[in-house]
C-alpha cells in the first residue's frame, strides 16, 4: 500500500514566529501547536514531533501504548527544559500512524489538545478527533452551539496539552485505511480561518494531497494573514498510482522536507 502526502506550514502573516511543527515520516504523520512564547512553544512542538519520528523506525505495527509512551517522554523533555523557569511551555498534537489490526491496514489516529484530524471523502468531511478545549466542553454541555464556539473569546483555552503538567490522557481512534478518503491533520490556525465546508471543498478539488495542503494554507492566510500559525498535513493511501497521483511523480521539490521543519515560517 502506497502513502501519498502533502505538508504546508507558515507563521500565518500576523505572528512573528511559527510555533507549530509538522511531521511526515511514513508511516507517522503529526501536527503539533506549541505554546508558551516564541522559543518555548517552538521547543515544545519540536520535542513532540522529534519523539514521534522514532515510531517510524519500529519494525512492527505501532500500537496506542507506543504513542502514549512517546508523548510521555516528550512531555518529560519539555518539563526538563523548563526547569527553573516560572513560565510554562507545552503543545497540542494530532496525528495518524498507518498500522495493522488483524492483518488489515488501519490508521491509528490520536490527539491531545485542540489540533484536529479530519477524514475527508469526495462527498463529505468528518472531524475524527475531539477538541480538548473549554469551548468544546461548553458545546458538549449545551451551553453554546458549535458555531458560537468558533467566535467565543475563550476558544483558545485548551484543557489538555503535552508538557504543561501531569501526563495527559491521549485519545485514540482506529480507522480502516485504503479507501478513497484523505486524512487531514491541522493546527487551530486552519479551522480558525476556514469552515469545515471550505476545508472539504478545497480537499475535494485537489488532485493530490500536496495540492490540498498548499491550497488550504493559501486560503487561510489570504487577505492579510491568519490570526495564528497555520499547519496542514494531508495524507492518503492507495494500492497503485491510479488511486492517487504518485508522490514520486510530483517531484521532490514540490514535496519539500517531510521531516519536522526547523525554522519554518520564521
Amino acid at each position: 500500500m502506497q502513502i501519498h502526502w502533502g505538508v504546508a506550514t507558515d507563521a500565518g502573516g500576523r505572528r512573528q514566529a511559527n510555533e507549530d511543527s509538522v511531521l511526515a515520516q511514513p508511516p507517522v504523520f503529526a501536527v503539533a501547536d506549541g505554546m508558551g512564547g516564541h522559543a518555548r512553544g517552538d521547543m515544545a512542538s519540536r520535542a513532540v514531533v522529534t519523539e514521534l519520528a522514532h515510531l517510524a523506525t519500529l519494525d512492527r505495527a505501532v500500537q496506542p501504548e507506543d504513542v502514549s509512551a512517546t508523548l510521555r517522554r516528550a512531555g518529560e523533555q519539555i518539563r526538563e527544559a523548563m526547569a527553573g523557569d516560572e513560565s510554562v511551555a507545552g503543545t497540542t498534537v494530532a496525528g495518524a500512524v498507518l498500522t495493522e489490526q488483524d492483518g488489515e491496514p488501519f490508521w491509528l489516529v490520536f490527539n491531545v489538545g485542540d489540533s484536529r484530524v479530519y477524514r475527508c471523502t469526495p462527498q463529505d468531511i468528518e472531524q475524527v478527533s475531539v477538541d480538548h478545549s473549554l469551548v468544546q466542553e461548553m458545546v458538549d454541555s449545551g451551553t453554546i452551539s458549535a458555531d458560537e464556539a468558533r467566535r467565543h473569546p475563550q476558544r483558545n483555552v485548551i484543557t489538555r496539552a503535552v508538557g504543561t503538567g501531569s501526563v495527559p490522557e491521549v485519545d485514540f481512534w482506529m480507522l480502516r485505511a485504503g479507501g478513497p478518503e484523505m486524512l487531514l491533520l491541522c493546527s487551530d490556525g486552519l479551522f480558525g480561518e476556514l469552515t469545515d465546508e471550505e476545508i472539504a471543498e478545497t480537499v475535494a478539488a485537489a488532485g493530490h494531497p500536496q495540492e490540498a495542503a498548499a491550497t488550504l494554507l493559501d486560503r487561510a492566510v489570504q487577505g492579510g494573514g491568519a490570526n495564528d500559525n497555520v499547519s496542514v498535513v494531508v495524507v492518503a493511501t492507495g494500492h497503485d498510482d491510479g488511486d492517487v497521483e504518485s508522490t514520486a511523480a510530483r517531484g521532490a521539490e514540490e514535496q519539500g522536507s517531510t521531516l519536522p521543519r526547523t525554522g519554518a515560517g520564521r
